[in-house]
């Protein structure tokens, strides 16, 4: 059990850092102020989950998620 205790660290620990990366890697939501005049039904407005941005927002999704099922899973005490 102690040895399933580390790799589960090991991961969380690679999941923290990949959280961090990916969040700081996205665009803030101020950066679209075109939204303001209509611009939004351009191309890339109607096409953003394909863009690099709805990839990162999806990878988030995924990370985040990982993220609180390995918390939960670490602080459980059940590897005691």
């Amino acid at each position: 059990m102690d040895i399933l205790k580390t790799v589960l660290t090991i991961i969380f620990v690679i999941d923290c850092i990949a959280l961090a990366c990916i969040i700081l890697l996205q665009e803030g939501k101020s950066a679209g102020l075109g939204t303001i005049s209509g611009a939004a039904d351009t191309y890339w407005g109607h096409n953003k989950g394909r863009s690099m941005e709805g990839t990162l927002v999806k990878a988030t999704r995924v990370v985040a998620v990982l993220f609180m099922v390995l918390a939960i899973v670490l602080n459980l005490n059940i590897f005691n």
